[in-house]
């Protein structure tokens, strides 16, 4: 009987003392003042109340006041021995040092990464483009934005205008380069912020041997008979959309997604290709580009837009007027 009851007395004591843990863990964290913690620094540095106040600027007396606040947000344990000469720091105030270390260590890394975000000297800046302004417009704009803003962090993704505008919306991104290709941006655009950047004309990309390669222009309904290299089997919501308005279905006789890709299939001779601005300087040097009359292709719109009602980053500004001052010249043969 004595072993069972000792045996429970154990048990007893183990349950009370996960309580006692389990009670700690779950206790909120006490309210402590920033003051108390760099006060119990100087006063844990120097050993002394009263060079800790001189380097402060302090009397003593108000020193000796954080220190009692401090020890009573704690649970009252004393922090310091007061010794007759100076002081020295208890169990509860050498356990409680390395905490305040870090703590004022990371609250000043917070205020330095504050100080460069606000100053853009530091931070991250997220953006999302569509294909083609990633040919000149936005390398360009980038390396000019490092120039004036090397500290900060730029990432970036590409993607369509309709994915771009839900990402900036979901908050995944902060800026997003769109366009009005395919009335993109006809919809509901109430959430968004459009900042004008430019309104490029469109080309058509040519096998040099191509009747038209020696035109100064040339009309959409001239290529109505055409092969077509394209990105979709379907001319809605692309550049080839605009062939509808003049009353003929382009026959799209090779889907090529990437860029490089459809310029080959051009090289061929397998199909012509629509060419935006944008993208013109990088069409490679064996093919002939001639601008589409802007009546029969209005124009495209491409904007930065950015999230109504919401706090930008302060790069924001910085990267939209970089975005304006960069201008992609389109290569003619």
């Amino acid at each position: 009987m004595p072993t069972s009851h000792t045996a429970r007395m154990a048990q007893d004591t183990r349950i009370q003392a996960t309580r006692i843990q389990d009670a700690r863990t779950q206790a909120p964290p006490p309210d402590l003042s920033t003051v108390w913690l760099r006060v119990f620094l100087e006063v844990a540095r120097h050993g002394s109340f009263t060079v800790a106040a001189r380097g402060l600027g302090w009397t003593q007396s108000a020193v000796s006041r954080q220190i009692n606040s401090l020890e009573a947000a704690l649970g009252g344990a004393p922090l310091f021995d007061r010794l007759p000469r100076g002081v020295r720091l208890t169990a509860h105030g050498r356990t409680l040092l390395p905490h305040a270390e870090e703590t004022m260590t990371r609250l000043r890394a917070m205020q330095g990464e504050l100080a460069a975000l606000r100053g853009v000297t530091g931070g991250t800046l997220r953006f999302g483009a569509f294909a083609t302004a990633d040919a000149a417009l936005v390398p360009r704009a980038i390396a000019a934005f490092r120039l004036r803003h090397p500290g900060v962090t730029l990432t970036r993704e590409e993607g369509l205008t309709p994915g771009l505008l839900a990402r900036l919306g979901d908050g995944a991104l902060d800026l997003a380069i769109v366009s009005s290709t395919g009335g993109a941006l006809s919809g509901d655009m109430a959430a968004y912020d459009l900042h004008h950047l430019l309104d490029e004309g469109l080309y058509v990309a040519l096998h040099p041997a191509h009747p038209l390669a020696g035109h100064a222009s040339v009309r959409l309904p001239q290529l109505a008979y055409e092969d077509w290299i394209s990105g979709s089997a379907h001319a809605e919501g692309t550049l080839l959309e605009e062939a509808h308005r003049h009353g003929f279905r382009p026959r799209v006789a090779h889907v090529v997604a990437e860029w490089t890709a459809k310029q080959g299939y051009v090289a061929a001779g397998l199909g012509v290709a629509l060419v935006p601005a944008l993208a013109a300087e990088s069409v490679r040097p064996d093919l002939t580009l001639v601008p589409v009359r802007d009546e029969d292709a209005p124009r495209r719109a491409v904007y930065a837009a950015t999230a109504r009602g919401r706090s930008a980053p302060p790069a924001v500004e910085p990267f939209l007027e970089a975005l304006r001052g960069t201008r992609a010249g389109p290569r003619l043969s």
